[in-house]
């Protein structure tokens, strides 16, 4: 039935899962906006039961991924080509950065650069120092750093690795279950697998969804600064309609074109804005700060890698961490299938330095030069966030109440939004390519599909932040924890499946190798005795079909050696 819909409708996809996964997806939609208090209960459940009592699972997850990217990387497996022997980059460095990143946490970023560290020095984590203190700056660069460095880079480098390696080594398709291959085999392609691809879509099509939610209420947030258009649910439809529709036009023009260029030009106008912020505020203060956060990132990382809040209990690491750490996850199979998709022929060390390196040392500048800022704001430069975004909740507008300290407040902020979009399009077009993927296992499909999962993003997205009774932010909160808990289970799968995978194809190149590099005196040794058996094999014969049998016998044996 599916395949012959499929045909009808000229897909180049996987009946099953294409279709499966759009029922499921209208489902809830239908559900969510009819029994939105019902569905608001579930999820409000799940969510709080998987804090309470799976929060310490994520926490340890995560930082054992981390160390096991460390080993590999490090071990003779940081050799091996993401693709054949003789393979190089499709991008230079810089054009691979900027589309990581951008297809990656630069929207989140823009977001949580000034109040996720406001939110902190005004109520530190730990309960341990006076809030608004010079510690309580430390703590708060400490926390933000530990949410937005190695560990978030983790969880987006492990299933990107699984894929490169599954894909362009063992000629898998682009599927979630393709990495399972060392245990399920060929099943992989049968209800197992396609199972297994259908929660992969739905996992992604929510992770993105929150990522656009969280995007519109930025820019809502913005637009009403700049504007004064109203902070409301009918506002954030329309915005949500109207960079959908700017994201289904970039996807349409594909890899090369859209995402790469919008990529580019983002990065080019976030690092302007960092450039600004720093030059135009206490440059002294920011380049020793930058210096120094560094060293207080290196100095909490293991602590906090560790950290489960056990005497506190105070329920902080489920609203912030874990929070961050499910909904992250959420993204994975996304972001690891399209920075899979732009690193073939890098090597295991190449791929694991540049997506764990790179993002996270611009993460710590991005996140120390505007958190400082904040910091001197509040304690030097008259205050004023710390009631604006905590005290009054405003977090979607931490950004553009941050830049009223400085000149040129309108320009900055109508450029923010430009760049809060663009890093909106690049999430969700690149999304859009990713979910096409998953469900037929190539690129490079037609464009109607990649428009389909375009708008489908949208609708989700809408569906989840304005049909549901809770709210906002705590609804996209809620929806994502739940989402995000298969995926991370999957992450134990890509360390085992990556382990297993690598150790055959080390041991299949080491008898290679070894058959190869024998002395030929073994060698010589083990062509005798071939060509001996079949000489005797032959005669055998030969003795059934006069001796000219056993000459062509013997003869056929030495050749065959």
């Amino acid at each position: 039935m599916f395949e012959k819909l499929a045909q009808r409708l000229g897909l180049s996809t996987n009946p099953a899962i294409f279709f499966v996964s759009a029922a499921l997806t209208i489902v809830f939609v239908v559900c969510a906006i009819a029994f939105t208090d019902t569905v608001d209960a579930v999820f409000g459940a799940t969510s709080g039961w998987i804090l309470t009592n799976l929060g310490w699972l994520y926490i340890l997850g995560v930082t054992t991924f981390f160390i096991f990217l460390l080993w590999i990387a490090s071990s003779r497996y940081g050799r091996v080509r993401l693709g054949p022997p003789d393979s190089r980059p499709e991008y230079r460095d810089s054009q691979w950065f900027a589309m990581l990143f951008a297809a990656g946490i630069g929207s989140i970023l823009m977001f949580w650069g000034v109040a996720e560290p406001i939110s902190h020095f005004a109520n530190p984590p730990l309960r341990n120092v006076e809030p608004g203190s010079v510690a309580a700056a430390q703590e708060a660069m400490g926390f933000t750093l530990y949410h937005f460095g190695f560990h978030t880079w983790t969880i987006f480098c492990l299933p990107a690795l699984a894929f490169a390696y599954f894909v362009y080594r063992k000629g898998l398709p682009f599927r979630v279950s393709s990495i399972f291959h060392p245990f399920l085999g060929e099943r992989i392609h049968g209800p197992l697998g396609r199972t297994i691809d259908i929660f992969a879509v739905l996992g992604t099509l929510f992770g993105v969804a929150v990522t656009i939610g969280l995007g519109t209420m930025q820019i809502n947030s913005g637009l009403n600064t700049l504007f004064g258009l109203e902070e409301s649910r009918l506002a954030q439809l329309i915005l949500i309609a109207v960079v959908t529709t700017i994201a289904v036009i970039s996807v349409a023009t594909g890899l090369d074109i859209g995402i790469k260029w919008l990529s580019t030009i983002n990065i080019i106008l976030a690092v302007a804005l960092l450039v600004f912020v720093f030059l135009a505020g206490s440059s002294l203060y920011l380049a020793k700060g930058v210096i120094e956060t560094t060293g207080v990132y290196l100095q909490w990382l293991i602590p906090l890698s560790f950290w489960n809040d056990t005497f506190g209990n105070t329920g902080w690491q489920g609203s912030w961490t874990v929070f961050y750490w499910a909904w992250t996850i959420t993204w994975s199979p996304f972001v690891g299938i399209f920075i899979a998709r732009i690193s073939k022929g890098r090597t295991i060390r190449e791929f694991v330095i540049g997506v764990l390196g790179l993002p996270t040392a611009f993460s710590v500048v991005w996140f120390s030069v505007f958190g400082l800022s904040s910091f001197d704001i509040e304690m030097n430069r008259g205050g004023g966030l710390v009631q604006e975004v905590v005290g009054e909740g405003d977090v979607p507008g931490a950004l553009f109440a941050f830049l009223e300290h400085y000149p040129l407040t309108t320009f900055l902020s109508a450029v923010s939004i430009l760049i809060v979009i663009i890093f909106f399009t690049t999430s969700s077009d690149s999304a859009s390519l990713v979910v096409d993927m998953l469900c037929s296992g190539e690129s490079g499909n037609p464009t109607r599909q990649r428009v389909f999962w375009g708008i489908t993003e949208g609708v989700v997205a809408a569906t989840v932040l304005t049909a549901s009774g809770v709210g906002g932010l705590d609804a996209l909160q809620q929806t994502i924890i739940v989402f995000g808990l298969p995926f991370f289970v999957i992450g134990f799968f890509m360390m085992a499946g990556l382990v297993r995978s690598l150790r055959a194809d080390a041991a299949e190149g080491s008898g290679t190798q070894r058959e190869r590099t024998a002395p030929l005196s073994t060698r010589a040794r083990r062509l005798r005795h071939r060509v001996t058996r079949g000489a005797g094999t032959g005669r055998r014969n030969g003795n059934g079909g006069r001796d000219g049998g056993g000459a062509a016998g013997g003869r056929n044996g030495a050749e065959g050696s």
